[in-house]
């Protein structure tokens, strides 16, 4: 008798077995059918050894309830007392499964099948489960004699008989049997179809690969030939009408389910090609058609069903185009980049729990394996496995895969995929996702011996094998390439020089040879600093191959670590910092700009890192001023003072360009900017700012060489065009005009000798051939250009403008904005002209023909020879001239009345005319994004090629490497081509409407 108040003792012994609700438990235990064997203590250590004790339970009592009488219950209750084999099956399957709960619940004799414990029982293959599913002659019964044989393999399964590898297989051959019974419903339900043809059942995917997961599409192919003379129309017909047929069987719903679904989407051409070909055909498709995944997925081709000699030539014609696929151009960039399509389509509800397609999940392992499969299976057969962890096995005993790293993916992946059957087991439905409810969690992880606390653990050893993968497929490429030029540890397998050779090539690299010489250089020998770089050189590697050049990325990391070897923080700052590796490895093999910045002071690789000094945000102007302006106060003389400032200028153009390019690739935890325009206003902004503290610290040096503290005028400089646009680009000379006012009571001949004087020692100083790229001062948008002076007083600028001004210099003015000097002169010379840049009442009509006219002949006359007009950037149709004239053109005729258009930025001035209904959002839109564009190909054009273009590269690798920077991966420069022309294309529509009125 239970007191009350207090638990009774059946209570407590179930919670310590493990069930969640005793109660419910208790009374299942005390039904009719369970009072025999409610007290037996094996029962109740049975139940608590499930994954589930409470569903094994309930799933006990079902199947006792659905037995035909007294005598068979009886008789399952023996057995199962009796039998500890039985025992262990059975309610081991009860606890893992509902959905074969349901099945036992439905055919209560099936039970019967887990009794058998003989050898062949253990371990059965193809010919066993045939056996199984002899008696099945139509859908229904094959569904029943299915799930029978489904049984045993899951009894087998969560018992722990088989591992994963083993149950994995009996799947595989389950589905082979499965296909074969299916195939022969459909041949004895159409004779007629059966004699005209030939067909033979592919298996591609896990079940090609003999690793079939409990509920996974089957990927098949089908070929089909005439039988010796029958018409090849007509036996192809009947081949595609068994083949549906047989795919019917395996995937339609009937009273008891379906079995799985059969997938023919691998085909040639996928759910457009017909879905039964003849050998030739598929042979002619794979040779001239087939895509570099269609290829990584024939590593898997098997044929199960039909005409097995058929499937047999299918498979050996084939083969010798699979590993040929490694020659293909950007082999292994296509193979990844499917891989990043995979985890971009997942949902980001889901990225989380996806255990097959996440990062770190079944399919990086899975994909890694495949890769290097198909590029050193040309030469080594053994690597030839369609399963996946046979030829990982075979990777490492090559020497292809470090011995280490294969072991540690071998135990990840079988954790995964265990973790994934237990998943599907339960409702025996096809699922990569680990469930979010507690109770689900708590199963999987009793099903994986996870006893102790089987959430907290699952999820620990889960995260724990999923960084495991994330960590090392990427490397898995990499590191035995250091092992073959390394040489650490004598006899161990590794990849023999040609194999290496083979991997580089296939990774992108041009020059093999060079890339084995430079990771010899960097990665041989005991020191610490070679041990550091072997750790750092897989990751950076890959990095390298992600870009449009590897060769260059490889030799000017060798260039830098040679530079800065023997300094003690640079390898630390790489290994240690976390975005320091993978800035340096983007910014090293963008092109020529950045890395020849970087090669003049290697020391400024500090930048690059997460720490309090590095950081690649640009420096605000005054805090460069600053800088330059102490920097010429230490010199001794001119020529020292400006060389700082060049210093200065290369280091934070350097810092610009590295912030561009990583802001354009991407990095593995921040994605490419996906604000094109806030990266051209950070490099404009950037670059101009940098360049007027610059030529603010050249005009202090100057001056205080020549004249000490004091300059006997007034002095000021004025930015021009992109300079006072704040849009320079990284090659941009710097266009200024200068302006000087005599001190009071200084002659006016000796002021401006002095103002001449100091522009031309401005000049010369900045251009003096050095380490340091030079900044060159362009004066010709002057009055008068080229002809006039270089520097007026204040009044020399009203006579002039006020007598002899021109429609254009009002134009050029629009962009004017004091930069250096004396700041209150820079604001007498604004002053003075903005009357002219802003009219009033705005422009009349002959000023605008003048300006639509000027237009005109710049488009017809300085268009370089042979340059495609459609193409180049600056004065091709809808570029960068097209889009600040029509925006210059509305702030001539409505700057006076409209203050927001009193900018010198053109994208400002641009939204400022659409908020004032000057021009439609629309074609605001439409302007803006082909300015951005056109600015963007320039500078990527700088970047790539170290010099100064206003189209396109006509050289492949640095065309590629152009894309790379406006986001195109490989193969797609046409792509590019094809995205500017058409942004163009709309641009020049827009001007056409608002700046020649057509």
């Amino acid at each position: 008798m239970t007191v009350p108040g207090r638990r009774s003792s059946t209570f407590t012994r179930l919670l310590r077995h493990g069930f969640t609700d005793p109660s419910a438990a208790e009374r299942l235990l005390d039904s009719v059918e369970l009072m025999h064997v409610r007290d037996d203590p094996v029962l109740l250590d049975a139940l608590g050894a499930t994954a589930d004790p409470d569903l094994a339970l309930l799933g006990l009592v079902r199947l006792l309830e659905a037995q035909p009488g007294p005598t068979a219950r009886r008789e399952l209750l023996d057995t199962l007392i009796a039998a500890k084999p039985l025992r262990d099956r059975l309610l081991g399957v009860l606890g893992a499964s509902a959905a074969l709960a349901d099945h036992l619940a439905r055919h209560p004799r099936d039970w019967e099948a887990l009794v058998t414990y003989e050898p062949r029982d253990l371990h059965p293959g193809v010919e066993e489960f045939e056996r199984g599913l002899a008696e099945a002659g139509d859908p229904v019964s094959l569904r029943v004699a299915y799930r029978r044989c489904l049984l045993s393999i899951a009894a087998r399964d969560v018992c722990g008989t088989t591992d994963l590898a083993e149950t994995a297989a009996e799947l595989a051959d389950l589905a082979t049997a499965t296909l074969r019974a299916a195939l022969a419903i459909a041949r004895a339900a159409a004779p007629e179809d059966t004699a005209l043809c030939r067909l033979a059942v592919i298996a591609m995917g896990k079940c090609g690969g003999h690793e079939l997961n409990y509920v996974s599409d089957v990927d098949v192919i089908f070929v089909g030939e005439a039988v010796d003379g029958a018409d090849e129309g007509k036996a192809l017909r009947s081949a595609t009408k068994l083949a549906s047929h047989m795919m019917r069987i395996c995937s339609e719903t009937t009273v008891e389910g379906s079995i799985w679904p059969v997938d023919a989407n691998l085909r040639p051409e996928g759910r457009n090609g017909p879905l039964v070909r003849t050998l030739s055909s598929h042979l002619a498709y794979y040779q001239r058609w087939a895509k570099t995944w269609e290829f990584q997925a024939l590593l898997k081709a098997r044929p199960v069903a039909g005409d097995l000699e058929l499937g047999e030539e299918y498979v050996a014609a084939l083969e010798p185009l699979v590993w040929k696929a490694a020659e293909r151009e950007n082999f292994v960039a296509d193979v990844q980049k499917m891989r990043r399509r995979v985890v971009e389509n997942i949902p980001a509800a889901e990225i989380d729990r996806e255990l097959k397609l996440g990062p770190g999940g079944l399919r990086d392992v899975e994909f890694a394996v495949q890769l290097l499969q198909l590029v050193h299976g040309r030469a080594d057969a053994a690597l030839r496995s369609g399963t996946t962890l046979d030829a990982l096995q075979a990777l490492a005993a090559g020497g292809y895969v470090g011995r280490a790293d294969a072991v540690q993916l071998d135990e990840a992946y079988r954790f995964l995929r265990t973790m994934e059957h237990r998943i599907q087991l339960y409702r025996l439905r096809r699922t990569h996702l680990v469930p979010e409810d507690e109770a689900d969690q708590r199963r999987i992880g009793r099903s994986l011996g996870l006893r102790v606390d089987p959430v907290a653990e699952l999820n620990r050893e889960w995260r724990r094998h999923a960084a495991v993968v994330r960590r090392l497929h990427e490397k898995l490429f990499y590191r035995p390439l250091l092992d073959a030029v390394a040489q650490l540890a004598p006899g161990e397998a590794r990849l023999s020089p040609e194999a290496a050779r083979e991997r580089l090539v296939a990774l992108g690299y041009g020059d093999p040879a060079a890339a084995l010489r430079h990771l010899e250089a960097l990665a041989s020998g005991v020191t610490r600093k070679a041990a550091i770089q072997r750790t750092l050189l897989p990751v950076l590697l890959g990095w390298f191959a992600d870009s449009a050049d590897p060769d260059a990325g490889l030799l000017n990391f060798r260039k830098v670590s040679d530079a800065l070897g023997k300094t003690p923080w640079y390898l630390r700052l790489l290994r240690d910092e976390g975005a320091a590796a993978e800035n340096l490895a983007r910014v090293l093999s963008a092109g020529r700009l950045a890395p020849d910045l970087l090669m003049r002071a290697p020391e400024a690789v500090a930048l690059l890192g997460d720490g309090d000094g590095g950081g690649l945000e640009p420096r605000e102007r005054a805090q460069l001023e600053q800088e330059i302006l102490a920097a010429v106060g230490r010199a001794e003389n001119a020529q020292q003072a400006v060389t700082a400032a060049r210093g200065v200028r290369r280091r934070e153009l350097f810092r610009t360009a590295a912030a561009d390019i990583v802001g354009s690739y991407g990095t593995e935890t921040q994605p490419a900017a996906a604000d094109q325009g806030a990266l051209v206003d950070l490099v404009g902004g950037a670059v101009s700012d940098l360049t007027a503290a610059t030529l603010a610290g050249t005009l202090r040096a100057v001056v205080r060489d020549g004249w000490g503290d004091t300059l006997p005028t007034r002095f000021a400089v004025i930015g021009m065009g992109r300079f006072g646009g704040h849009e320079l680009g990284y090659g941009s000379d710097a266009d200024v005009i200068f302006v000087h006012e005599p001190w009071e009571g200084v002659p006016e001949q000796e002021a401006s000798e002095a103002a001449n004087r100091v522009v031309s020692e401005m000049r010369r100083l900045l251009q003096i051939p050095s380490a340091d790229p030079p900044l060159l001062i362009d004066a010709d948008l002057r009055p008068e250009g080229k002809s006039g002076p270089l520097v007026r007083t204040l009044k020399s600028y009203e006579a002039y403008y006020r007598r002899w001004s021109l429609v254009w210099e009002s134009q050029a003015l629009l962009r004017a904005e004091p930069v250096a000097g004396d700041e209150e002169l820079g604001r007498s010379f604004i002053e003075l002209i903005d009357p002219l840049r802003y009219p009033a009442e705005g422009l009349g009509d002959d000023a605008v023909r003048e300006i639509r006219r000027l237009k005109a002949r710049m488009e017809s006359e300085r268009l370089p020879r042979g340059a495609d007009p459609k193409l180049h950037t600056k004065l091709g149709p809808g570029g960068l001239s097209d889009v600040e004239w029509t925006v210059q053109l509305l702030q001539l005729q409505h700057g006076w009345s409209e203050p927001g258009l009193r900018t010198t930025r053109t994208r400002q001035a641009l939204a400022a005319a659409a908020a004032a209904g000057l021009i439609s959002a629309e074609d605001a839109s439409i302007l803006d994004e082909a300015w951005v564009l056109a600015t963007r190909v320039r500078n990527a054009v700088m970047l790539v090629r170290g010099r100064a273009g206003d189209t396109f590269p006509s050289g492949g690798r640095e065309l590629a490497a152009v894309g790379r920077y406006l986001g195109y991966g490989d193969g797609h420069v046409g792509d590019m081509l094809d995205a500017y022309r058409r942004t163009a294309r709309r641009a020049r529509a827009v001007v056409e409407a608002l700046f020649y009125g057509a």
